[in-house]
């Protein structure tokens, strides 16, 4: 089949719409994954056995199944459990959120570990509260640490959205699938979505390695 370049023309406000789609998911999961997993964190290091047990029971389970696996059970199997339904754009930000959220957890905790013991000594010498350790002295280091390493979790959660045409978001690469079925012609939307994959995930990876060269110099 030869390209047409009316169809690649035809198709490119479709498949925008669609990659609208996508980083809107990928944006809001992001701020769920982190936030979570800064949560997860800060449970592990607790020091509450039954909460830090729990926690990292969690992780290892979400870690070990596959994403596509843990979108089918909380959009198909939670809500006759619950009663609470949620739209497929929804549940493609929670199951991402939640799944990233615990590699999330382990970058957070080796990023605290990071912080030198000094500091941890210091804030104790300085009869600091334990709520402000963590926020002036412990986060406002380690943070900057993991941002290269969050960074490559968010290009990683956006070429993953396209798992969630399994429960019917309309991202991307399902407006690729539609446009072809409609036009009988694949290699346009396809090799198109793939073009806009590119364009959003290679400036994104420029970013992350210079943020990776500034946290080595810092």
């Amino acid at each position: 089949m030869d390209w047409s370049w009316e169809a690649a023309a035809n198709s490119i406000p479709l498949l925008l719409d669609g990659l609208l789609v996508t980083v809107e998911i990928t944006l809001l999961a992001s701020v769920v994954g982190y936030a979570l997993g800064l949560v997860f964190a800060l449970i592990r290091r607790s020091g509450i056995p039954v909460l830090s047990q729990a926690v990292r029971l969690f992780i290892e389970f979400v870690r070990s199944t596959p994403l596509l696996i843990q979108v089918f059970a909380i959009f198909y199997v939670v809500p006759p459990l619950t009663g609470f339904t949620m739209s497929p754009f929804v549940t493609g930000v929670v199951a991402l959120g939640v799944h990233y959220a615990t590699y999330a957890a382990e970058v957070y905790r080796a990023g605290i570990e990071a912080v030198p013991k000094g500091q941890w000594e210091a804030a104790t010498a300085l009869n600091l509260p334990r709520s402000r350790v963590w926020t002036a002295v412990v986060l406002p280091q380690a943070v900057p640490r993991v941002l290269p390493a969050l960074g490559n979790y968010t290009i990683s959660m956006f070429k993953e959205t396209p798992l969630l045409l399994a429960i019917g978001v309309v991202d991307v690469l399902a407006r690729a699938k539609e446009v072809g079925a409609e036009t009988f012609r694949v290699i346009e939307p396809y090799t198109l979505a793939g073009v806009l994959f590119l364009l959003v995930s290679l400036p994104a990876s420029i970013l992350v390695r210079r943020l990776e060269r500034r946290a080595a110099h810092s």
